[in-house]
């Protein structure tokens, strides 16, 4: 077994080992972990408005791969006005559609080169203001929100999101822009020329056309489109409105839903955003992590070999989750990529609320994906390729890179909830010396602090931490300690009484301090969407602040989702409220990013020569988690399909910038057979990220006991 794991190999050589490990380990992909219990998380059918985007589709379309298609009524003119109208409530008909057109006349350039454009639904007569947007490094953005508001709507992610912040990479110079208009079949087409590329057919334009009837966006290389937007008419996007009976009946589940024994509470209304995205000529889409799926996306509608479910983006705690499923699980990166002989090209979705995804394809025709968020505004970054290294150096730009990581970080890892005192701590230290196992870095789990209290050490188990660290050290080793966001509500604990008194603590939706059952019994959770508690929570990092940690201590951020054990999908309800009164339903996708990005940045601080780059892992994730550290794929099972499913999960994870990333080696849950065990230490040592990881209810299991 030693002998396994002795070297780590050539970081240059993992792209193609991995994909041939791919190929050969998904043929395990025969069977289902059953312990994961889907009745706790919601499907799409529990989405009110994903439902409703539904049926406006389904209102004008006529969709072979329609899983939840409306019967629709027939026209009957023998029925009264009055027959008619109970028949079509009865059916729960939504007015057909599409229903939005553009305005040409609203198409304007402004002097930064930018284009804004209108587009009226005229049902209820209200307008979206477009704008589009080219960027440096030949990139485009399509950003779109209600003309006159009747509440502000969300639109932060890309504040945490883009290197850049909201405006994202500076705008290219509009004299690199080139803008014509003509009318083709009476309906008015505007270009847009912005970068040209090379290819066997030389030099070719890239540009955008905007076409007023019917309204779309498309994206060419040359005379060839790439990507569509809204080619199929899926654009739907819901106004904020009033609360009053008509629009209730209008709107179904618009303020109010249930999931279990659970409500969530509505009060902004019905505020969701969708559009399709459409890929001619890809047979294959990637990306969209993190899901236990195959590395190619399958189809969701029900087609031969796909899913009946939309991948879903919505970072919940789901562990020992099912293989070969569309269901969300700890992270969401919700970029797309295509990828054919000619072309690549990528779509960024930036939405932080929940988002569903559906994918039908045409064989080796078109890909068509259909993208629908809970909240906030739509706003589509595209990296326009056309080589997969563009795409990559394009999305690198908008969101950031990935920082090389430290020696110790990109060696063997041991851990296991939980290593139970010091001495074991040490015992398990010298036995790595004793049977000539090489390993750098030794974790401890929950149990180490005072009744869950992070910041702090159960001196009882743990009688001199800064001896035992010392010994570490001697041989180069480093310590993780897990540091979880959510805060034991104890009167005699510093943190808690910290984040109470300084007005930190997430508010429930009658404004009053959230709390609920994590490790620790009932617990308090701060809001990380305010750059003061981020402050804070990187302060507590500092050496005056964490007693009896050291330059070599480093952090575990786990259950950063936000796990909740009596919450709705285990994890915060949607209507808490943030700094600034948004919902939690707003940003849920970025908590874990930002309680990564707080460690991460006090670290940096806690360094005093201002050279070294620290180490945090987070199990929860979004688009530029990079920037801050190491990711896991969470708690997955001992047995061969998870081994398994973990290189399709890395290599997803690795298209959407999230590269140094791991899965706990040889399974959390469970006991690995033999054979299992060595096999998954021989793929581990290919795994950027290389950590073995274990259950408190599995036996032990370090690399030398078996």
């Amino acid at each position: 077994m030693a002998g396994y794991i002795a070297t780590r190999h050539r970081p240059g050589s993992l792209i193609i080992l991995l994909i041939v490990a791919s190929l050969t380990l998904l043929l395990f992909l025969t069977s289902v972990v059953d312990s994961f219990d889907q009745s706790s998380f919601k499907v799409s059918s529990d989405s009110s408005y994903y439902r409703r985007h539904r049926s406006y589709i389904d209102s004008f379309t006529d969709d072979t791969n329609n899983l939840n298609k409306e019967t629709p009524v027939d026209d009957n003119n023998d029925l009264s006005e009055e027959e008619k109208e109970e028949q079509d409530k009865a059916a729960k008909v939504v007015p057909k559609g599409p229903y939005y057109q553009l305005n040409e006349s609203s198409v304007k350039s402004d002097k930064d080169g930018s284009v804004n454009f209108e587009v009226l639904n005229t049902k209820d007569n209200v307008l979206i203001s477009f704008r589009l947007t080219f960027h440096d490094g030949e990139i485009f953005r399509i950003r779109a929100s209600e003309k006159d508001p009747l509440i502000p709507r969300y639109d932060e992610a890309a504040e945490f999101a883009l290197v850049d912040g909201k405006e994202g990479p500076p705008l290219l110079d509009p004299s690199a822009i080139k803008a014509t208009a003509e009318t083709v079949d009476g309906s008015k087409v505007f270009t847009y020329t912005f970068g040209t590329t090379d290819s066997d057919k030389g030099s070719q334009s890239k540009k955008i056309r905007i076409t007023e009837k019917p309204w779309k966006i498309e994206y060419l290389i040359g005379d060839e489109v790439v990507l569509q937007l809204n080619n199929n008419e899926y654009f739907n996007f819901e106004h904020h409105r009033e609360k009053t009976e008509a629009n209730e009946a209008d709107v179904e589940n618009g303020w109010s839903e249930s999931f279990k024994h659970w409500t969530d509470e509505k009060p902004r209304g019905p505020e969701s955003v969708g559009i399709d995205i459409e890929f001619p000529g890809f047979e294959h889409v990637y990306g969209i992590p993190e899901h236990s799926s195959p590395l190619s996306l399958k189809p969701t509608r029900g087609a031969e070999g796909g899913y009946t479910e939309p991948y879903r983006l919505y970072n919940v705690d789901t562990f020992e989750y099912n293989v070969d499923s569309p269901h969300g699980l700890y992270g969401s990166v919700p970029l797309m990529l295509a990828h054919n002989t000619k072309h690549t090209v990528g779509a960024l979705w930036m939405s932080s609320a929940e988002t569903w995804v559906d994918i039908t394809k045409e064989e080796k025709s078109k890909v068509t994906t259909h993208w629908v968020s809970e909240s906030g505004i739509m706003d589509i970054m595209v990296m326009t390729g056309p080589k997969p290294s563009d795409v990559f150096a394009q999305y690198a730009k908008a969101t950031g890179t990935t920082a090389f990581p430290r020696d110790f970080s990109i060696a063997y890892h041991q851990c296991r909830w939980s290593y139970v005192d010091q001495d074991d701590v040490l015992s398990v230290d010298s036995s790595f010396d004793k049977y000539s196992i090489p390993y750098d870095v030794i974790w401890l789990d929950i149990d180490y602090a005072d009744g869950m209290r992070y910041f702090t050490w159960n001196h009882k188990k743990f009688p001199n931490p800064l001896s035992m660290q010392d010994k570490l050290s001697a041989s180069k080793r480093k310590l993780v300690t897990v540091i979880d966001p959510h805060l034991k509500k104890d009167e005699d604990y510093f943190v808690y009484k910290e984040a109470r008194d300084n007005d930190y603590i997430i508010k429930d939706k009658d404004g009053n301090n959230f709390s609920g059952d994590c490790w620790p019994g009932s617990s308090v959770y701060t809001d990380f969407t305010d750059e003061r508690v981020r402050k804070w929570w990187g302060d507590l990092f500092g050496l005056g602040r964490f007693n009896h940690s050291t330059e070599n201590t480093f952090i575990w951020n786990d259950m950063n989702e936000m796990t909740v054990f009596n919450g709705m999908e285990i994890t915060f309800p949607r209507n808490l409220i943030h700094k600034g009164g948004w919902e939690q339903r707003d940003v849920h996708n970025l908590m874990g990013m930002l309680v990564h990005r707080s460690t991460f940045e006090g670290l940096l601080r806690r360094d005093q020569t201002k050279t070294k780059r620290p180490f945090i892992l987070s199990r929860s994730y979004f688009a530029g988690s990079q920037r801050y550290g190491a990711i896991w794929t969470g708690d997955n099972a001992a047995n061969w399909e998870h081994l398994a499913v973990s290189v399709p999960m890395m290599l997803s994870n690795s298209l959407a910038g999230i590269h140094f990333i791991g899965a706990d080696v040889s399974g959390f849950f469970g006991n690995p057979e033999p054979e299992l065990f060595t096999r998954w230490y021989q793929l581990g040592t290919w795994y950027p990220f290389f950590r073995g990881h274990a259950h408190f209810d599995s036996k032990r299991r370090e690399p030398w006991s078996m």
